[in-house]
């Protein structure tokens, strides 16, 4: 008898217990599951960190030219025809006039794979650079990071989401959406940052600017002066023979003439 009453007595305390227990499971299974949300997001970073294994590598590759050239506007010809073989395009195009140069500096995007190819086209014929500088930066560490947190983020949102629709009390239905809020702001951020990562790798950056020197106006002056003149002396030389062709036989008739008188003068002497 004993015995059956103390097991009667433990049945009923575990219904009271139950009971008391079944007032808050609505709120205990929410904070239990938004606990276990953001648990979940941490063991998804450690697991991403460990998951970085053989993959193609990001590189952002930027180069930038400077040089003189002799027409200006047959090098500018030159790099739009370089641009347009190899897929490129002109981001930036600026012009400068000083009162010693013309410099133009031209920014170019092209194809990762292309860099060479156009930079090496659009230069033909340089032979010596005022300065060149080709740098290429490894991202892919940081690629990798940026994916694996936007994946993480976003898997995220969707347990919040369901969590969402678990909530029965304002409270908690403001704090999962709070919890959304920050999340969505995150994840645009990172989104922006993977979008300007894949910019860059996808398009390499040539910076090429080159410019052609304009003569001193007294060097210019004396240099035209000099030119006219050796022009002109050369006009009036070829005038001059044209001129003794033209009167060649009055020439043959002057020669004869001092002869005959020459020879006179002889024969009066003796």
């Amino acid at each position: 008898m004993k015995q059956n009453n103390i097991i009667i007595g433990l049945l009923l305390l575990t219904l009271i217990f139950g009971c008391n227990k079944g007032k808050n499971t609505s709120f205990n299974i929410v904070s239990e599951d938004m606990a276990e949300v953001s648990s979940y997001g941490k063991l998804k970073n450690t697991q991403t960190n460990q998951q970085k294994i053989n993959v193609d590598r990001k590189l952002i590759k930027d180069g930038s030219v400077s040089f003189e050239t002799n027409d200006i506007k047959a090098t500018r010809k030159q790099i739009f025809e370089s641009v347009k073989k190899y897929d490129g395009y002109i981001s930036s195009d600026q012009e400068d006039k000083y009162s010693y140069r013309i410099s133009n500096t031209i920014v170019i995007r092209v194809p990762f794979k292309n860099f060479d190819l156009l930079l090496s086209d659009a230069t033909k014929g340089v032979s010596k650079f005022d300065s060149k500088n080709i740098e290429v930066k490894d991202v892919t560490e940081e690629f990798l990071d940026v994916q694996a947190r936007l994946k993480t983020k976003k898997e995220l949102e969707k347990r919040y989401l369901q969590l969402l629709k678990k909530a029965n009390k304002v409270t908690e239905i403001l704090e999962v959406e709070r919890q959304i809020g920050n999340l969505r702001s995150e994840i645009e951020s990172i989104e922006g940052r993977l979008k300007y990562l894949e910019n860059r790798v996808s398009l390499s950056t040539i910076r090429i600017t080159f410019y052609q020197s304009i003569p001193d106006e007294k060097e210019g002056l004396f240099s035209t002066k000099f030119k006219n003149g050796f022009k002109n002396g050369w006009n009036n030389l070829v005038s001059f023979f044209i001129l003794l062709i033209n009167i060649w036989p009055f020439i043959l008739i002057g020669i004869g003439f001092l002869f005959g008188i020459k020879k006179l003068i002889k024969r009066r002497k003796k």
